[in-house]
């Protein structure tokens, strides 16, 4: 497959053009000023030196030239190669919760867009961890498997909401276990496993997920989103909020006590996001301190960079340019080369 990396360079390809105009212009221009002077037969026996075909000559290998350095400023690409890059890094999967109660705004905009913006610029901070990233409400699945392509990660991130898991509720310990599986086999990695949720309608046995996690050495850390008194649920394209089978509107609240216990269990930390970014600066600080180790990471890429040739061949054409005298060398006059 062939591309170019700044097609929009080969706009430049229609000075081409205009140079030739410009060059006939000009030679129409001094044929008719050297008719002014008498029969141009005759005035070239008086300029031996003068070569027309030398003229011509410079002219095209320098419209070679150009056309040639604008396809090199184009950047051509073709084919494609995969590289194993050394990264120097620790793993870290992200367990969010997309529950409906994650849509209260006691945290503005929202419980789940603010953990949204804090996991961006997150990973706007990393260079050579992996991140990975697992969904769950009632159940629980990966949304983007361990990796070190963060623009992937924070696309697949943009596009989360609640419709995504079909039942609802809160099941922490089937995330974290998920989550265990789903990094990579190197035991000498730091792995941390960042669980981001408000606790509400807790499912499974987290804690004794959390410990499990802790005995292959990783950390859970835990992010309680919302604040204690709570907030309704906002029914989506409505005004109103969700109601109980009673008809009263439902609070959801923060699970405060439930968030540290998991923390606890992991030997991680517990930390409350807020309308600041605190939080974030909590995490990265203890991101920061884990053990940093190396990273096998293979990055694909597509195209491969195949300006060179045509770098070499514009370079030879302006040399050969330069070289071409537009008279002839008195010395090698009787040669025909070029007349």
């Amino acid at each position: 497959m062939f591309r170019f990396a700044n097609p929009d360079f080969l706009y430049l390809l229609l000075v081409l053009p205009v140079l030739v105009t410009f060059y006939i212009i000009a030679g129409i221009n001094r044929r008719k000023a050297i008719r002014k002077y008498g029969n141009p037969a005759l005035l070239q026996q008086l300029m031996p030196e003068v070569s027309p075909k030398r003229q011509h000559l410079k002219f095209w290998i320098l419209f070679a030239a150009v056309a040639a350095l604008i396809f090199v400023i184009a950047g051509p690409q073709f084919g494609s190669k995969l590289e194993t890059v050394k990264r120097n890094g620790v793993e870290i999967m992200v367990c969010l919760d997309v529950s409906n109660s994650m849509m209260a705004e006691d945290i503005k905009p929202n419980r789940l867009e603010k953990a949204k913006q804090m996991l961006a610029k997150m990973t706007d901070g990393f260079s050579n961890d992996k991140v990975g990233l697992i969904v769950f409400a009632g159940d629980a699945f990966t949304q983007l498997p361990i990796t070190s392509d963060y623009i992937s990660a924070k696309m697949f991130l943009s596009s989360i909401n609640p419709s995504m898991v079909s039942s609802q509720g809160t099941a922490i310990g089937e995330a974290i276990n998920l989550a265990m599986r789903s990094f990579t086999p190197n035991e000498k990695s730091g792995k941390t496993i960042l669980v981001i949720t408000d606790g509400e309608n807790h499912e499974g046995d987290a804690v004794k997920a959390a410990i499990a996690a802790s005995e292959k050495n990783i950390k859970i850390n835990v992010v309680g989103i919302g604040l204690a008194q709570g907030a309704p649920i906002p029914l989506p394209g409505t005004n109103n909020f969700m109601k109980d089978k009673e008809g009263n509107v439902v609070v959801t609240q923060l699970n405060e006590k439930m968030c540290q216990e998991i923390a606890a269990a992991g030997k991680g930390i517990y930390v409350r996001a807020d309308n600041t970014n605190s939080a974030l600066r909590t995490l990265q600080s203890e991101i920061d301190k884990m053990d940093k180790t190396e990273l096998d990471s293979k990055v694909y890429s597509e195209y491969d960079e195949q300006f060179q040739m045509l770098a070499w061949i514009a370079l030879i054409f302006l040399i050969a340019e330069y070289l071409i005298l537009e008279r002839k060398n008195r010395i090698f006059r009787k040669v025909k080369l070029f007349s």
